[in-house]
């Protein structure tokens, strides 16, 4: 089994997380992304490694120093982030990950105004019913009556351990944003670059993020050992954030089970940068999936719209390509599973990369990591 260290990294200001959404126009209004891309926890973590191992940062991003586990900025080494959800401290002082609904959990508002999970549901159309999409059977809600969606909720370690087990979490097992952070509007100027003054008609909004006390990111690393303690500089913005080692039993599936089984739920946990956009690695055009150890059929997806990512490299000093992904909790089911336990965790370990690696840069920042869950 992979060794895995973790890390909390609570902010100690707010946060300006940017998406890919251009802004700074006047009048703008730029919207604050949450959960960041992973990314924003391997930018911070690497670069206060290089400053405790005392490289020459000007050299390392000319690709002058080789270290020993992030390699150089073309090459990187062997850190890697297998993992990046958002956490708390709860009541008891216990740490827990939170993780966003996937696409097939829906929350929607009962007629008392509390919130209701509904699962998708695979299920195949009547004949006379056309559809454009790709596999068999379609994720259908089945509900006894219209309700209003919502939105803003997390799940806890308790609900997601249930639909790690093929369960539907409850009302307890929500957590509501607005227990978590709070937003904060913030007005920006523009300025002349060449008198490095603010320029007139150039005010534009944000939104800041304040998360509360206790709240913060847990990110996992495989491949070398980040600081223990400290801070960090995290985000563009350089944001100050302290960062601890834990340790935690982190929520997985039954791998036995779902090996007897031959299906289960794969779960994208962060945005996927696949070739074909939405479609699995390894996918043909009838919906066969072969990928490393693992053969399946993909019968259903519940995939919601395309994101774009793209970040910046400092050692180039220059805006990274744009990239369409899609987006961390995009569901996919698999049927006819040739694999075992030890494949799936495997799998689930690695992340949805080839043994030559599409992306050594985009693997290490975190993307394309999958989770496994019954059904």
């Amino acid at each position: 089994m992979t060794v895995i260290e973790y890390r909390f990294i609570e902010p100690l200001d707010v946060l300006f997380l940017r998406g890919n959404k251009m802004f700074g126009d006047p009048g703008s209004f730029g919207e604050s992304l949450l959960p960041p891309w992973p990314s924003i926890a391997a930018g911070a973590l690497r670069s206060r490694m290089l400053a405790d191992d005392g490289v020459d940062l000007t050299a390392f991003a000319r690709g002058d120093v080789n270290h020993p586990t992030l390699g150089t900025p073309m090459q990187p080494g062997s850190f890697v982030i297998t993992a990046f959800h958002l956490a708390r401290h709860r009541k008891d002082g216990v740490l827990e990950a939170l993780t966003a609904p996937p696409a097939d959990l829906i929350v929607s508002e009962g007629r008392d105004g509390n919130p209701i999970v509904r699962v998708l549901t695979p299920t195949r159309l009547a004949g006379e019913l056309m559809s454009s999409a790709p596999f068999a059977l379609l994720p259908v809600l089945v509900e006894p009556e219209r309700s209003k969606p919502a939105n803003g909720y997390w799940l806890n370690e308790s609900g997601w351990r249930k639909y790690l087990a093929g369960e539907t979490p409850g009302v307890a097992d929500l957590v509501k944003s607005g227990e978590l952070w709070a937003l904060d509007h913030r007005v920006g100027v523009g300025l002349d670059t060449a008198t490095r003054r603010a320029a007139d008609g150039r005010l534009f909004s944000m939104q800041a993020v304040a998360m509360k006390s206790g709240v913060g990111f847990l990110a996992a690393v495989t491949g070398a050992i980040p600081p223990n303690n400290g801070t960090v500089r995290l985000g563009g913005d350089g944001r100050a954030a302290t960062i601890r080692s834990v340790s935690l039993d982190m929520p997985e599936p039954d791998y036995a089970a779902i090996a007897r089984s031959r299906r289960c739920r794969l779960i994208l946990s962060a945005p996927g940068i696949f070739p074909e956009g939405w479609k699995l690695p390894g996918t043909d055009q009838d919906g066969n999936f072969e990928f490393g150890e693992i053969r399946a059929r993909i019968t259903c997806a519940a995939v919601q719209r395309a994101d774009i990512v793209s970040g910046w490299n400092l050692a180039k000093w220059q805006p990274k390509s744009a990239q369409r992904v899609a987006p961390a909790g995009s569901v996919y089911w698999l049927d006819e599973i040739e694999a075992t336990p030890e494949a799936l965790r495997k799998l689930a370990e690695k992340g949805l990369w080839s043994e030559s690696c599409e992306d050594m840069q985009r693997r290490a920042e975190g993307f394309n990591c999958i989770m496994f869950a019954a059904y």
